[in-house]
């Protein structure tokens, strides 16, 4: 009966809230999830080794996706324009990513954290969203490891990498009861670029005692060539 009644309420949910496409924003056919058949061919994925970043303080950065063009524009209708519900399909393509690629268990997973001020303005969390979703599908807990001690200027208006590292160094700290002493931690973001702030998180918990941090994203940003 339960199975049922489920049903009928996706049901009445697909058609009150049809399924889009998070990318080109297409109503998805049946069977299409999470992405349209066309952003299936078309978006600039990353496989195997294209989709591993490594970092100062983290073992490698993973992410299926190339940050440009329709992934920009979707992540900004999900970053700034409060397509939460991105989340899902989102969350669906990087613990996809995260199982092709890191083949060794996590003791939990957390998240990049906004500071106070910007999560007011925004009302959300974008990547604690992904995290709280990729942990489920991951069967791994979900837990918040990390606070943002201070506002700090957004990442993206800053140009080389040494301005992001030094924007973002000692603005995080680990929660005081949060227990990542001798733990193998994924570390969620919505989008790689210098790796500055997944550095910077990542060495706050190393030095609180994690064994390992390794990340996951969305996307990362195109290499230089």
């Amino acid at each position: 009966m339960k199975t049922i009644l489920r049903r009928i309420g996706n049901a009445a949910l697909d058609l009150l809230f049809p399924r889009r496409c998070p990318f080109c924003e297409r109503l998805l056919d049946d069977g299409e999830e999470p992405v349209c058949s066309t952003c299936q061919r078309e978006l600039p994925w990353q496989i195997g080794e294209q989709s591993r970043r490594k970092g100062e303080f983290f073992t490698v950065c993973v992410a299926p996706l190339i940050y440009q063009d329709t992934v920009r524009l979707s992540h900004h209708r999900y970053k700034f324009g409060g397509r939460r519900c991105y989340a899902v399909p989102y969350a669906t393509l990087m613990a996809q990513c995260v199982q092709d690629e890191l083949s060794d268990p996590f003791d939990l997973v957390t998240w990049v954290p906004l500071s106070r001020r910007r999560f007011r303005g925004r009302g959300y969390d974008q990547a604690r969203l992904l995290a709280e979703r990729t942990a489920t599908l991951l069967g791994v807990d979900c837990v918040p490891a990390l606070d943002k001690l201070r506002h700090t200027p957004a990442q993206s208006g800053l140009s080389d990498a040494a301005a992001r590292r030094g924007n973002v160094l000692g603005a995080y700290s680990v929660c005081p009861d949060a227990e990542v002493a001798g733990r193998r931690i994924l570390l969620v973001d919505d989008v790689m670029t210098t790796g500055a702030t997944l550095s910077e998180c990542a060495r706050v918990l190393r030095a609180a005692g994690a064994t390992q941090v390794c990340c996951a994203a969305l996307a990362h940003s195109a290499r230089d060539k």
